[in-house]
């Protein structure tokens, strides 16, 4: 095209929009300034790119500061994920987490980069055992992957998700949307039950026992977990609108086509503690397998009742998950996301006080969820009393995420958290789940060599004095001050902590010294 005619088609092109922007009515900003106006818009669409790469610092952004998501994608990628010259931290100013490091004790972390990625740690308790369930466990991993659903998550996304679970052998909870054949990868599952009951209903959508049976025999399950609440939604159901529900999906869920499908916010097979403790043990006794409940924490009254009609043992659940307010979700309203569940460490040492007072902590496995990828984050919830940890969105990342924040849109751009086949085949399952599993194992090593350097063999063996939180340089208060532990909460306890201390010293590598010399005093 010439020069000329392509100044003209230009000039045509903008005196076009000036006139729609100038006829216009719906927005103000455009009929004041043709043209120009769409310039904000651009720089508005592209806003939280240009902050991410560009603006903030390698600390200020949130969910995940650039420190923070570097860390995990160095990770998975096995690449160099220390850091030099010193901490960039606001230490003089900001609020952060120390943990005291013990000078003399019998673990001595060794020094090697990759050395513990590939140690045996598993849970300290095994689930289901204070209950005599038939096929209680003891699992493989302290560190496991959270509850995300196939829907809310591609195919290829949750195939990753297990495949890495069988490499890294961890548990896979597989979110209250079913269990799908991309679950199917080989890695062991917990399965989630949601108030819809996805992939155990009937056709008017009430649960149904004889499949969920069904469900639990196909597959690896080894636990299943009834969700009260979520973190980031807590109270509040979810909705997959219709035009996301494929064949694939109505089939799992066991949903129609054509019509939106909503997650009620309240379950219909109990409305009370004592309800759901009978349907807690009405599963178990037909599948076997440990029961437990995920939930935020609001109010306390729940947690109260549950304890006290624990107490006489005849009922009770094996697991708890305590999901923070700073969890990760598909969609929810801003204001749920923002100001409604507490935070993960404030409900989950006011729920873990509760067991405790009365006793029955170590009858109940603790699991801890919540941004809780990240190894300072997840130390301290082992140091508050937590068994496990589970991760989500830090799983999300080792197999691509990028915090676009679209997870809402459908059109996550790295083919994680969308139904389109177009951007979810951008995602390599195989590759990705190796990624998934490298960054597991490197969490694993991370929380060992913490444990180790503050005197342990297992991070579920730090308790409420190990840890201080700093307020800058100024002061530090220990955990147990903080949240108002008693002495003994927080750690392991008599045969649980031997049979850890047990395992943890036949396979944990271990550092020394050089060689002494013949005057050394040992």
């Amino acid at each position: 095209m010439k020069p000329k005619v392509a100044l003209s088609a230009a000039a045509a092109a903008l005196g076009g929009v000036a006139i729609h922007d100038l006829t216009q009515k719906k927005h103000s900003l455009m009929r004041n300034f043709p043209v120009i106006a769409h310039a904000r818009f651009a720089l508005e669409e592209i806003g939280p790119e240009l902050r991410q790469y560009l603006i903030t610092s390698n600390d200020e952004e949130r969910p995940f500061s650039r420190d923070q998501r570097s860390w995990i994608y160095a990770s998975s990628k096995l690449q160099n994920n220390y850091t030099g010259f010193g901490t960039d931290n606001d230490i003089e100013n900001g609020e952060y987490v120390v943990f005291k490091q013990h000078t003399f004790s019998d673990a001595v972390p060794p020094t090697a980069i990759h050395a513990g990625e590939h140690v045996w740690m598993p849970g300290p308790k095994v689930i289901g055992k204070a209950r005599g369930r038939r096929d209680a466990f003891r699992p493989n991993s302290v560190v496991n992957i959270s509850a995300m659903s196939f829907g809310s998550l591609s195919g290829n996304a949750i195939a990753a998700l297990n495949g890495g679970a069988k490499l890294a052998g961890c548990l896979h909870n597989t979110g209250e949307g079913g269990l799908s054949q991309h679950h199917r990868q080989g890695g062991e599952l917990v399965l989630q039950i949601g108030t819809a009951y996805f992939g155990c209903r009937d056709g008017e959508g009430r649960f149904d026992l004889d499949k969920l049976m069904k469900v639990v025999e196909s597959a690896p399950v080894r636990a299943i977990e009834i969700k009260i609440s979520q973190g980031a939604k807590p109270g509040l159901g979810g909705m997959l609108p219709a035009a996301k529900i494929t064949e694939e999906i109505a089939g799992i869920r066991g949903i129609p086509m054509g019509k939106d499908c909503s997650s009620p916010s309240r379950h219909a097979e109990f409305s009370d503690v004592d309800g759901l403790l009978d349907f807690v043990e009405k599963i178990a006794q037909a599948t076997g397998k440990p029961v437990g409940i995920k939930s935020a924490v609001g109010d306390l009254i729940f947690w109260e009742q549950l304890v006290e009609q624990m107490r006489s043992g005849a009922r009770g659940v094996d697991f708890v998950t305590i999901d923070g307010g700073e969890g990760g979700t598909g969609a929810a309203p801003l204001v749920f996301t923002d100001a409604v569940s507490l935070p993960f460490r404030v409900g989950f040492s006011r729920v873990y006080k509760i067991f405790a007072q009365v006793g029955i902590q170590d009858r109940v496995v603790f699991i801890g969820a919540g941004k809780l990828g990240l190894p300072e984050n997840a130390l301290v919830a082992f140091a508050l009393g937590a068994d496990q940890v589970n991760i989500a969105r830090e799983a999300m990342m080792a197999i691509g995420c990028i915090q676009a924040q679209k997870c809402h849109t459908d059109h996550c751009p790295t083919g994680v958290a969308t139904q389109s086949k177009w951007l979810a085949h951008g995602l390599d399952p195989e590759l990705k789940s190796v990624r998934l599993a490298n960054y597991i194992r490197t969490l694993r090593r991370d929380l060992l060599k913490v444990s180790e350097a503050c005197g342990v063999w297992h991070p579920a063996m730090l308790n409420a004095d190990d840890v201080e939180i700093m307020d800058g340089n100024r002061r530090g208060t220990p955990l147990r001050e903080l949240y108002g532990y008693e002495p003994t909460w927080g750690g392991l306890s008599g045969t649980i902590r031997d049979e850890i201390v047990a395992a943890m010293e036949a396979t944990a590598p271990q550092g020394g010294s050089a060689p002494p010399s013949p005057d050394a005093e040992l």
